[in-house]
């Protein structure tokens, strides 16, 4: 008997949960997020109508994250120091910790989406107001992916030494080091080569002096910038045009997709010409298509520039990009050293070795060659003569 009473007390759990796990997936099916709301997120009392709103406190730092690491100028661990310096908190009032913030950042949920695979609903619009645009979304997902390429340095920590890990030794072609040595009276500070290797031991001084002559070396020919003005406009009006032809092209393949898995609903749900593990088996490829193809779509659009401002910015900073070195932040002075020699430099022990010459301001300013495009090359970007 009490074998009998224990299955039958089994059997009622079972058929309860199936009817609440129905029951949520129902809810689901509707937009309602039936769960514990996400950072950023409360859950709304039933009689808003709406099963989520924003927090107050959370969501405009959560917007802010996100729209922060569209620009692709913060990783993930600069990301993280910045909303935790902020003051973002998770529900037990300790700082996010890295999983977290790439956990954050993936959620479709805070564009409204509600997604949950374990319960088959996918690509729901949800009931409540999402904390940020499908662009932006998009746009971050494009960055974590590696579509749309960062312009964040990799930091290298110590401000003493800011120089460290950027230029590389020429004999075994690892990043610098720095240290402080003690002499008799003081401490001095050195660059040198990670151990065993001897190539190269320079003082901070020194290394530092030579990046700045390298620096003011990166001057304009005196005609190179209205040639420059009229290209980069030209050029840019060509990869915007391009780029329109592109989301164009994006948007019917967006839209051939979304036809597909219409008919394949249909197929499912009305002719009953296909079982379940067919539809769920085509559904979920072709939802994955269309979510890298709106990845790819937002990594293609084109930020609306005023690049005659940019240009007039460019021609302020480059005479005085040394000086401008010398007075930034550690996090400042490595986003010059990436924006003006992407590749690092390569030091000898005495010199700097090779032409590292090749800005990333001006990456972008290469002929279109094989549908890449760039605006114009480095002719004119050359040392000054005396």
């Amino acid at each position: 008997m009490e074998g009998v009473l224990a299955a039958f007390a089994q059997f009622d759990n079972d058929v309860r949960s199936d009817r609440t796990r129905a029951g949520m997936k129902a809810a689901l099916e509707l937009g309602r997020w039936v769960f514990l709301a996400p950072i950023g997120y409360m859950n709304a009392p039933r009689a808003l109508g709406k099963s989520l709103m924003p927090d107050p406190e959370r969501a405009p730092l959560v917007r802010r994250a996100f729209e922060e690491y569209a620009t692709g100028r913060f990783t993930k661990q600069q990301l993280l120091q910045q909303v935790t310096a902020w003051g973002l908190r998770n529900r037990r009032g300790q700082p996010l910790s890295s999983q977290a913030i790439g956990m954050l950042l993936r959620n479709q949920l805070y564009a409204g989406v509600v997604d949950v695979a374990e319960y088959g609903v996918r690509g729901k619009r949800g009931d409540f107001e999402p904390l940020v645009s499908e662009d932006t979304f998009y746009r971050v997902q494009a960055v974590l992916s590696g579509r749309t390429p960062s312009l964040a340095p990799q930091l290298q920590g110590h401000p003493d030494f800011p120089l460290r890990g950027f230029v590389r030794c020429e004999s075994c072609g690892r990043g610098l080091t720095g240290s402080w040595s003690k002499g008799r009276s003081s401490y001095y500070a050195y660059y040198h080569c990670r151990p065993g290797c001897r190539g190269v031991n320079v003082t901070k001084a020194r290394l530092e002096s030579l990046f700045e002559k390298e620096l003011a070396r990166l001057q304009p020919t005196a005609g190179y910038m209205r040639l420059l003005k009229e290209s980069v406009l030209q050029i840019w009006k060509a990869r915007k045009e391009s780029a329109r032809a592109d989301l164009a092209r994006a948007a019917r393949q967006a839209e051939a997709i979304q036809k597909k898995l219409d008919r394949l609903d249909e197929a499912f749900l009305f002719e009953r010409s296909i079982d379940i593990d067919v539809y769920d088996r085509h559904a979920e490829k072709l939802r994955e298509e269309l979510t890298l193809l709106r990845i790819d779509r937002h990594a293609t659009e084109l930020e609306e520039l005023d690049v005659e401002g940019i240009l007039a910015f460019a021609e302020r900073v480059l005479p005085r990009a040394a000086d401008l070195w010398v007075q930034a932040s550690l996090d400042q002075r490595q986003r010059f050293q990436q924006l003006f020699f992407p590749e690092g430099m390569t030091f000898d022990g005495r010199d700097f070795v090779g032409t590292a010459v090749t800005t990333r301001a001006f990456n972008y300013l290469q002929p279109i060659e094989g549908g890449d495009e760039r605006l114009v090359d480095l002719t004119g970007i050359e040392p000054v003569t005396s």
